[in-house]
């Protein structure tokens, strides 16, 4: 459609022209004394446009004579920065590969072509960004070849390359120096390098997963366990764990946590102070502090009522059940606390007892609480029945050794002999 448009255009032009010039009878006549030129007007006009498109053309060639020097100036910029792109692009893909010197040698290849288009007053708009991706490049490199004095170097480099006023972009860049740089130091067991690198990240660079991954790593390195729990936290609000995970990395960290006190008051404090509700409400947290409680000489009461958690949970109270290894530490936490047991709990125990008669763990509690509070005969039946299918041998083994103390508190030396008989065949 377009071609016929242009067709019956120039059809049009072509009839205007005929009409116009083949009956013009108009003449042009020059007078320069003595002389005198008569030209036709159809002449005159054909001479005016010969010489104006003449003159264009000339005009045309002399100003693409004059463009000859700039343009050959921006075919080499060009090709440069093409080279520095190409050797980024090869320090990249030979760094992947594994080939850590070509990397670094493609990367300082790249940085010396920026040099070189700054020196001749050329930059690059992103040449800063360009060149610190270069010398990260170079410097992860190093680290990978363990040339730590080089890897160093580059780092400053590339930091001294974005300042710290720098606009948001090119300091994205710079968080990513300060992170790796942190990395690299924990790959070296530095953990005090690489907490000081992620200290002088900003507050929201900070809080982002990969910073709190390599936080939580080195707080555990220095043994930082209460920063390390703080973080690990953080990372669970994050989603950066699967929901089990993370309440299984919290939860040894608590313990860890626990373990540091080394005396009632401190692990009052830490209980209190340190960890959260939930961490608390966990049946294994409550069960070591409760245990670490004891260890440390402290009050039965204080122990029995952080084992509340996890007593419901064994009880039948609440749910889901204990696992046996944990209900089996837990029932040794217990047995030890109840040296003062009141009757609130030997009444707590009994009903427990009663309401799962089948378990042999309540009952072996329930005797341990009547033996505190020396009822001899309920004690010494509740130990029967216990023995027989408690599936733990150090707690049959304590079942039948406390009847063999009851029988020789009565004074029925035959059923003693018996009963310290069956207990040492528990450890055979």
């Amino acid at each position: 459609m377009r071609a016929a448009l242009w067709f019956l255009a120039l059809f049009g032009v072509a009839v205007a022209v005929a009409l116009f010039a083949g009956n013009n009878q108009g003449t042009v006549t020059l007078f320069w004394p003595p002389y005198r030129i008569d030209l036709s007007l159809n002449m005159v006009l054909l001479l005016l446009f010969g010489g104006f498109t003449v003159l264009y053309a000339a005009l045309r060639a002399l100003a693409v004579l004059q463009e000859l020097p700039r343009q050959a100036r921006r075919w080499r910029l060009v090709q440069k920065e093409r080279a520095m792109h190409a050797a980024l692009l090869d320090a990249l893909s030979q760094l992947l590969a594994g080939r850590f010197l070509r990397a670094r040698k493609s990367a300082l290849a790249s940085i010396s072509q920026e040099e070189a288009l700054a020196e001749a007053r050329e930059p690059v708009p992103h040449g800063s960004q360009l060149r610190t991706l270069a010398l990260l490049v170079a410097a992860e490199s190093s680290h990978a070849l363990q040339d730590r004095a080089t890897r160093e170097a580059h780092l400053e480099q590339a930091l001294a390359s974005i300042p710290a006023d720098a606009p948001a972009t090119e300091l994205e860049l710079r968080e990513g120096a300060q992170l790796r740089a942190a990395r690299w130091s924990l790959d070296e067991r530095d953990t005090a390098a690489a907490l000081e690198r992620l200290a002088a990240l900003p507050m929201g660079a900070a809080r982002r997963t990969l910073a709190l991954r390599a936080k939580l790593k080195a707080s555990r390195l220095a043994h930082r366990t209460g920063d390390a729990l703080e973080t690990a936290r953080l990372l669970a609000k994050h989603h950066a764990f699967s929901p089990a995970a993370a309440e299984s990395i919290v939860r040894g960290l608590a313990q860890e946590l626990i373990n540091s006190a080394h005396d009632p008051a401190q692990l009052q404090r830490i209980w209190q102070d340190s960890l959260e509700s939930a961490e608390r409400a966990m049946p294994e947290v409550a069960v070591h502090a409760a245990q670490r409680l004891a260890q440390l000489g402290g009050d039965g009461p204080q122990v029995r009522t952080w084992l509340m958690p996890a007593w419901d949970r064994l009880a039948g109270t609440a749910q889901p059940a204990l696992p046996d290894a944990l209900a089996l530490k837990l029932v040794r936490a217990l047995e030890a606390s109840l040296g003062d047991v009141d009757g609130r709990w030997l009444a707590a125990i009994e009903a427990a007892c009663q309401a799962n008669p089948r378990d042999a763990r309540l009952q072996y509690l329930a005797a341990m609480a009547c033996l505190r509070r020396e009822l001899w005969g309920k004690a010494q039946h509740l130990f029967n029945q216990s023995a027989q299918h408690l599936t733990d041998p150090g707690l049959r083994a304590s079942a039948w050794r406390h009847m063999a103390e009851l029988a020789e508190q009565r004074g029925d030396g035959e059923a003693a002999a018996q009963a310290w008989k069956r207990a040492a065949l528990q450890h055979s």
